[in-house]
């Protein structure tokens, strides 16, 4: 894959963010996978500002994920993402989430986007700019979750 197309994103795992099991809850995997991609878009001249102005965006239609292994209290995990597919009204967006220093693999994911007119709720066809605004990867892309 071509490693341009590869966005990552940086956190360390917050004491809100561990369960009863004293590791980070499932839903905190969702919340970073939502950071990550807020992140990824700002830094393609994409930011929220940006696509409240256009009148339109991105709604989550689904997400998969696979949790491989815990991550635990003050763990830096490092979210890499990107956006695997660009179709007519709706993108696909993986996620690798790693824990530094070993590169423990801690979880696969992806999240299917809907491209939306804000005013009506209506699925629209994306415009060429903001889908030539994301790199879309060149080699193969990581394995799908198992559902």
């Amino acid at each position: 894959m071509d490693p341009q197309a590869i966005f990552e994103y940086k956190r360390i795992v917050q004491p809100d963010e561990i369960d009863g099991l004293g590791h980070a809850n499932n839903v905190a995997y969702v919340e970073w996978m939502q950071e990550a991609a807020i992140a990824h878009s700002a830094a393609l001249g994409w930011p929220g500002s940006r696509y409240r102005q256009y009148g339109a965006g991105w709604v989550v239609r689904s997400h998969r994920i696979e949790y491989l292994h815990p991550a635990n209290l003050g763990d830096v995990v490092v979210v890499r993402t990107w956006v695997a597919t660009m179709e007519r009204t709706r993108s696909l967006r993986m996620y690798e989430m790693v824990r530094e220093p070993d590169g423990k693999l801690l979880a696969r994911a992806e999240t299917l986007w809907a491209f939306v007119d804000y005013a009506t709720g209506a699925v629209r066809r994306i415009p060429a700019e903001i889908a030539q605004a994301y790199p879309l990867p060149s080699g193969p892309p990581s394995p799908n979750p198992s559902p």
